[in-house]
């Protein structure tokens, strides 16, 4: 069987219903034109300036990865999503409001507050490590705006490739096969690659099909019962997916072995270290576990 006719099931689902915290597992995942229903539906926003927390600049705002974060009902279409409950790593649990500002501001040392209206304009910061193949010295240089323990910080535009303002970052969906994961980690047999690193909202079974079998994905389309989603382009990953979480140490080496075994040429925007893949939906509808892909 070849990569572009591989069929995958779904192995699991994400979402992450504050930026930069842990999410949620579910049994089924509503897909929109905006990305995954319920992801990436608030986030962390400072109250000087307005920029997003993304612990993508692990000094300033890292300490959200040790947050996690649950919907209090269940999100529904073109209505306002539901309050959420946070944990802290200290295990209390506040619900949304100003208790839980203040908490967070406490965190991470600065006023900030939980936010559900993305602002067009919006930025957030990305620490680069020095990794070779990383990413585009251009791009890196045109965007930094200071420097943290010598490495650069960018300011970048939140929703880069979205449809309308929102959270995400670039691409509306975000996926992850087996394989890929399974060939991380025989690249690297002492370093951790859980999928948790990676923060996807669809894991895909894909057996053992080749490598990095989402590279060759790009302008094929996957249907799911109603859904349609075509991946667009590799992810493009960052110093967020070598962080520690609950069970999994810090290691820049994860990210390193990505740069060194898979570097994507992605058109208009140079070459990167990827692992992974964006879509977009082009219909809305249900994808569940255990579903295979047509």
């Amino acid at each position: 069987m070849t990569p572009q006719s591989t069929v995958p099931s779904v192995r699991s689902l994400h979402r992450f219903p504050v930026k930069s915290m842990q999410g949620e597992q579910v049994e089924t995942l509503t897909l929109l034109p905006g990305g995954a229903l319920g992801d990436r539906a608030y986030a962390v926003v400072d109250a000087a300036d307005g920029t997003v927390a993304s612990a993508k600049y692990p000094r300033k705002w890292g300490a959200l990865l040790g947050c996690s974060a649950r919907f209090l009902g269940e999100p529904t279409p073109d209505t306002a999503p539901p309050p959420v409950a946070v944990t802290f790593a200290d295990g209390r649990t506040l619900e949304s409001g100003r208790e839980l500002d203040t908490a967070l501001s406490e965190l991470l040392g600065r006023a900030v507050t939980l936010s559900a209206d993305p602002v067009a304009g919006a930025q957030f910061e990305e620490q680069w490590p020095v990794i070779e193949g990383l990413a585009p010295q251009g791009f890196i240089d045109g965007t930094t705006v200071e420097h943290s323990d010598g490495e650069a910080v960018s300011r970048i535009a939140t929703a880069g490739l979205t449809p309308t303002d929102s959270f995400l970052d670039l691409g509306v969906l975000h996926l992850m096969t087996t394989s890929t994961l399974a060939a991380l980690a025989a690249a690297a047999p002492e370093s951790v690659f859980d999928v948790r690193r990676y923060r996807p909202n669809l894991v895909l079974d894909t057996g053992a099909a080749p490598e990095f079998l989402e590279d060759d994905w790009v302008g094929r389309t996957f249907a799911a019962g109603a859904a349609r989603f075509t991946v667009t382009m590799p992810t493009m990953r960052c110093v967020m997916t070598t962080l520690a979480q609950e069970g999994i140490p810090e290691d820049r080496d994860t990210l390193r072995t990505i740069a060194k075994v898979n570097r994507r040429s992605i058109p208009g925007m140079g070459t990167w270290a990827c692992a992974g893949a964006y879509a977009d939906v082009d219909a809305a509808g249900t994808v569940r576990v255990g579903e295979r892909l047509g």
